[in-house]
């Protein structure tokens, strides 16, 4: 069984969270080779980029492959998940935190089985902290907290994130970029998942933390090697699967209510290009953007030089 929020954290879901407080996108370093999740949705005069992104990387993850770098460049304005301005706004933190706390007076110890409660007291005992201190907070807040640690101990960065490094060259290049929802919309998002999936994601987190690191190492080649198919197999799959009520508010529901947004670039009179930045499962499965696009009549085409026959997938 997968981490759901290991595939939200890194694929699915911004978690703003993650940026509080970081330093700005280091400086890009040599990389190996990868292939980008990255459709091109078409109309008689305009064109959307949907670039699925990994919101922590490592710095030989940069440079961009050269399709990212040409669909940047054919773009006049980026849209991600989340307006840049927002990111680091000195409300954000605030907001988070009031949706991370409970508002109908229960306790993480009230809603967790006291199995999971006690597997979670003993992995925080280990680094001297403690349940007590995180009664205050939801179960997917703390098991967000986990997951994220142990991505940055494997090297992953937020400040790093693709969205984050496209987000500074939007603004070195002067290109308007926007959000297609607000932090209150993705937070609220979270926030009403039911306590019962809440609590099987972090009960899944606690049985084994080592198989968390196995499936963020998986998912980082899945993603670099542009392997859609398994990405959709292994993660989105699995979460539709297993928490249902989980994935269609954080997945399905969402894209529909980006789907209009999107759709607006390509029907409206200016002729501009939009490269559109969100987290890679909102892209893919039936109920993702390709298809849904692909469903409208659109041309969508993948753009992956390397891919082969199979880039259209």
């Amino acid at each position: 069984m997968k981490s759901r929020l290991l595939a939200l954290a890194l694929c699915a879901l911004l978690t703003p969270i993650a940026w509080a407080g970081q330093p700005a996108p280091a400086a890009p370093q040599a990389g190996g080779a990868q292939h980008p999740l990255l459709w091109k949705v078409s109309d008689a005069d305009n064109a959307v980029y949907l670039l699925g992104a990994f919101h922590l990387l490592k710095p030989d993850d940069y440079p961009l492959p050269a399709e990212v770098d040409r669909a940047f460049d054919d773009s006049q304005s980026l849209l991600f998940e989340i307006d840049p301005a927002a990111m680091t706004a000195p409300e954000t933190v605030a907001s988070m935190q009031k949706y991370m706390g409970y508002d109908d007076g229960k306790r993480l110890s009230q809603v967790l089985p006291k199995a999971t409660l006690d597997k979670l007291g003993i992995l925080l005992s280990a680094s001297g902290a403690s349940v007590q201190a995180f009664e205050d907070k939801e179960p997917w807040a703390v098991n967000l907290g986990l997951v994220l640690s142990v991505a940055q101990a494997l090297g992953f960065r937020p400040d790093l994130g693709l969205d984050r490094s496209l987000m500074a060259r939007a603004v070195s290049a002067g290109k308007p970029a926007t959000g297609l929802e607000s932090i209150d919309d993705q937070m609220r998002a979270m926030d009403t998942t039911p306590y019962a999936e809440q609590a099987q994601s972090l009960e899944e987190f606690l049985a084994d933390p080592q198989k968390a690191v196995r499936q963020l190492s998986d998912m980082h080649a899945w993603w670099r090697a542009g392997d859609a198919g398994k990405l959709d197999q292994e993660m989105r799959e699995d979460m539709a699967r297993k928490t249902p009520e989980t994935y269609r508010l954080l997945d399905v529901e969402r894209n529909r209510a980006w789907l209009p947004l999107l759709e607006k670039r390509l029907t409206g009179s200016r002729s501009d290009n939009t490269l559109v930045v969100v987290g890679a499962l909102h892209l893919l499965g039936s109920d993702g953007l390709v298809a849904q696009f692909k469903a409208k009549g659109y041309k969508v085409e993948r753009i992956c030089d390397g891919c082969g026959a199979s880039a259209g997938d």
